[in-house]
């Protein structure tokens, strides 16, 4: 029984929470594909998306999620807001408590942002990115395309590719896909390491084919210049040289091994570009599809603890 109030990572979910989000959203998958779309499981509720960083796949996501169950769905241009007038995050979240939202959808540069605002509003708060710490939304919309493609989601090997230090796709896959008794295999430059990776219980490595070996799932990360005030590559054409994924390297792998990537890709940089339009290997395309119905599912689960929350203070 999922009694999360918020979600804010993957770290504090069980695998039976995980479990429950992903066999909800597989039948939201499923009737994502009707002609008629609409329902009203989150008739009456107010959701608000506030994102801090510019976004297109995950705003829209959650946009189409929330009005796909009848949701009211408002979008805040957080770059014309007061936080560019000085307002504190706080001042923020106490303003936008006294509205009475139900749902608020955050995306924000800082690591613990999001955790801030839940400690401040009255609604339930989910976490649509926050700095380097957790894209939850993300893993487990890897989670459910990876299930729906290998038909489970355990004793896997998976390959995580790229920009490690900077990713909190990577960090929230790593806790996912370890809680579902996974075999997680880090490969990129050791600069894109991040510090404490040996505590993390997956396998590391800077050789690319090595780590490619015999891999179920081969997922590729964005190189995050936007997070990086150094010289942690020698140069984006040495960078694809090593460890960007082409046919060549992708061969390591097992010959049913599925391709994933985040996006937003780079192509020739991360990866091959007509690797990542195969349809016999690429699932990028599905992940996209996923995020609906992950987002889906996880605001359905949250309105209904929500609404028992409100009844239970109501009978009190």
């Amino acid at each position: 029984m999922f009694t999360q109030r918020h979600l804010l990572g993957i770290e504090s979910l069980s695998p039976q929470d995980i479990t429950e989000i992903l066999d909800l959203a597989d039948r939201y998958a499923t009737h994502n594909l009707k002609q008629n779309k609409h329902l009203d499981v989150l008739a009456g509720l107010t959701q608000i998306n506030m994102f801090f960083e510019n976004s297109t796949r995950t705003q829209a996501s959650f946009e189409i999620a929330g009005k796909r169950l009848g949701a009211d769905v408002m979008n805040m241009s957080m770059q014309a807001s007061s936080i560019k007038k000085g307002e504190t995050l706080i001042d923020t979240a106490l303003t936008l408590n006294a509205m009475h939202p139900d749902l608020l959808v955050v995306r924000h540069p800082h690591s613990g942002a999001v955790k801030l605002l839940a400690e401040k509003v009255n609604c339930a708060v989910l976490n649509a990115g926050d700095g380097r710490h957790e894209h939850p939304t993300q893993a487990l919309l890897d989670a459910l395309t990876i299930r729906r493609s290998k038909g489970r989601l355990h004793r896997l090997t998976i390959a995580i590719c790229g920009d490690i230090a900077h990713s909190r796709v990577a960090r929230s896959n790593i806790f996912l896909l370890g809680k579902m008794e996974n075999r997680i295999r880090l490969i990129g430059p050791k600069t894109l390491m991040p510090a404490g990776v040996d505590k993390l219980g997956v396998e590391v490595t800077d050789d690319i084919a090595e780590g490619l070996k015999d891999v179920d799932v081969v997922m590729m990360l964005r190189l995050q210049r936007e997070r990086m005030d150094g010289g942690f590559i020698p140069s984006e054409r040495e960078y694809y040289h090593r460890w960007g994924l082409d046919p060549v390297k992708l061969a390591n792998a097992k010959p049913d091994a599925i391709v994933m990537h985040p996006g937003p890709m780079n192509r020739g940089v991360e990866i091959d570009g007509t690797l990542a339009d195969d349809i016999n290997r690429s699932v990028i395309q599905e992940q996209v599809e996923m995020g609906v119905a992950v987002r889906m599912a996880v605001m359905e689960l949250l309105a209904q603890n929500l609404r028992n929350s409100k009844a239970e203070a109501t009978t009190c």
